[in-house]
């Protein structure tokens, strides 16, 4: 059984440790961040320039004491700012310290220097869980490390929701449109589908969001309740039949017979062309277009009804 095939057989949330690389090694790349994105064959979803000076062993020092105030003075002028390479950098170092107080205080610092909560979701914890994701995939860090970032993660952007959806649509509860947000099942993280729900939320629908143990469940739940759109996440190409069955049965299942199913994650991202082939309707290139393309979709299946 190989790393990653360990890694699924536990159970959401498990912390326990695999492959943990070495303490020296460990430590010399969690106080120089840039450096894992310097390793031979590392794919690097972004372009990450060196993170900010300060980043010592002691990281929410380091950030109380220069990271914040240098935050506020270069963004000052701005009216809205949009998060960095260098910040998703310095956030995923802090994480990975385990250093949940200087996460957060990085994540405030960003907002009060005029960076809006849907910058913050899509431009800096979005990609920092990708990040993250590819540290554990290239063997940079060992899974419960990995687990813990995501989780604190999921805890910043609970935390910074009420901001968020303090603009919602207004929508009277019985116009509002239902939506389903799950992962297939086996997948690991589903920090992203709290993300697409919040989005959809703020734009006057009803979002459930569940992690999946089969699709037997996916099932039991689009019978029992009726919903406008599901949407489903999937991280790796390797688990498109998984996908396409799990869809196969959800419309099979559906209380809705002419419900919406839509795609997205990773597995997705410049491959539009694998909607059809799963049997979906529709994907989204981030959280932000997700709601859009929900709207369209229902407008299209109506002229069909």
């Amino acid at each position: 059984m190989d790393r990653r095939d360990r890694a699924a057989a536990l159970p959401e949330g498990d912390t326990a440790l695999l492959q943990r690389p070495s303490p020296t090694a460990f430590e010399a790349r969690i106080h120089s961040p840039a450096a894992w994105l310097d390793r031979p064959g590392l794919a690097r979803p972004l372009a990450v320039p060196p993170p900010p000076a300060g980043f010592s062993a002691r990281l929410s020092e380091a950030v109380a004491a220069a990271v914040i105030p240098r935050l506020q003075l270069a963004h000052a002028a701005a009216a809205e700012s949009v998060p960095n390479a260098a910040d998703v950098t310095a956030l995923s170092a802090l994480l990975l310290r385990h250093d949940a107080a200087g996460a957060s205080a990085y994540l405030e610092a960003l907002h009060h220097a005029g960076t809006s909560a849907e910058h913050l979701f899509l431009d800096l914890l979005a990609p920092a869980a990708r990040l993250l994701g590819q540290f554990w995939a290239d063997d940079v860090c060992d899974f419960a490390t990995v687990t813990l970032g995501m989780m604190q993660l999921r805890r910043m952007q609970r935390d910074f929701a009420p901001r968020f959806l303090a603009g919602s649509r207004p929508r009277l509860a019985a116009e509002a449109p239902r939506a389903l947000i799950v992962s297939v099942p086996g997948e690991q993280h589903v920090f992203g589908l709290d993300l697409v729900a919040d989005f959809f939320r703020r734009a006057g629908w009803q979002a459930d969001v569940s992690p999946l143990r089969s699709a037997d469940e996916l099932a039991s739940m689009v019978r029992r309740e009726s919903y406008a759109v599901v949407g489903l996440s999937l991280g790796d190409t390797d688990r498109m039949d998984a996908l396409a069955a799990t869809i196969r049965k959800l419309r099979r299942a559906s209380r809705n017979r002419s419900v919406g199913v839509m795609v997205g994650g990773p597995a997705f991202i410049g491959h539009p062309g694998y909607v059809a082939l799963v049997g979906a309707d529709a994907t989204a290139a981030d959280a932000r277009q997700a709601p859009l393309q929900a709207e369209r979709l229902l407008r299209v299946l109506a002229q069909h009804d």
